[in-house]
């Protein structure tokens, strides 16, 4: 059975994204698991431990009332799990994927407020990074209705190694999809090794049969959001090995580009899980 786990802090981005895979749940039949991560607190002279046990026990409260939520939303037809944990968020999360290995993990992107900005400026950036699953960051404001429209930004190098094809082709099954795949850059793409790569790619997803676009903008990153924006794109699929799309992600104006500012859910599919 497909399982979604929600990773959650209980925020108002925490709670839209659970909304996002509970419904997302509810179209391809998979269970959801709902995780908060405590992250243990240093403890300073003076501190009483039983202000950290109400902490702990305001999370555990936390994470049933959002369970009883998601039970309503989907008029309790989804299978809806919950686990707390404590110690460091990415290990625990890390741990938790290796043991059930999801269909997929969904955080929010960002929050309005600093908290939330500082929650999902960190984690949800190195999960993306680093997770070996597929991660879904959701927008504030974004819900789910259908993903019809998967887009892939793909860079052409070493196609072999770096795309995923078995899990782009449970996705694109899954929910029925057409599949773009887009190249942004300053040029045209007449380098020799790119055009090979392409054909290496066309033969690999040929059975998906995708559309190609080539997209020619000085800025690479803004030619792949206006064409997410201009053709409706649902969903859209970065991948981290073999594309500067997230490696860049640890300048400022790029993080904020892509969590800050992203209309559409973006998924971190990696190659090869560990």
């Amino acid at each position: 059975m497909k399982t979604i786990i929600v990773a959650t802090d209980f925020s108002t981005a925490a709670l839209n994204a659970a909304y996002y895979a509970a419904d997302m749940a509810s179209a391809i039949h998979a269970d959801l698991l709902l995780l908060h991560v405590y992250q243990i607190p240093v403890v300073y002279p003076g501190i009483p431990v039983s202000a950290e046990d109400e902490m702990v026990s305001d999370a555990k409260k936390s994470l049933s009332l959002l369970k009883e939520q998601l039970i309503i939303r989907t008029d309790g037809k989804l299978s809806i799990k919950t686990k707390f944990s404590a110690g460091f968020f990415f290990q625990e999360l890390k741990a938790i994927c290796e043991k059930i290995k999801p269909y997929s993990v969904v955080m929010g992107s960002q929050g309005s407020t600093a908290a939330e900005r500082v929650f999902y400026g960190s984690h949800t950036v190195y999960a993306m990074k680093h997770l070996m699953w597929p991660l879904i960051t959701v927008p504030p404001g974004a819900g789910f209705s259908q993903i019809k429209k998967i887009c892939i930004a793909c860079d052409f190098e070493k196609v072999i190694e770096s795309i995923p094809v078995d899990e782009i082709e449970r996705l694109i099954n899954d929910f029925d999809a057409e599949l773009y795949i887009i190249h942004s850059g300053e040029k045209e793409l007449h380098q020799p090794d790119l055009v090979f790569e392409s054909g290496l790619l066309q033969e690999m997803l040929m059975s998906l049969k995708p559309q190609y676009h080539f997209i020619v903008n000085e800025n690479r990153d803004e030619g792949i959001f206006n064409f997410v924006e201009k053709n409706n794109i649902d969903l859209l699929i970065a991948l981290p090995k073999s594309y500067g799309f997230l490696k860049k992600i640890i300048h400022k104006s790029f993080s904020k580009q892509l969590i800050l500012h992203s209309k559409v859910p973006v998924m971190a599919m990696h190659s090869i899980p560990d």
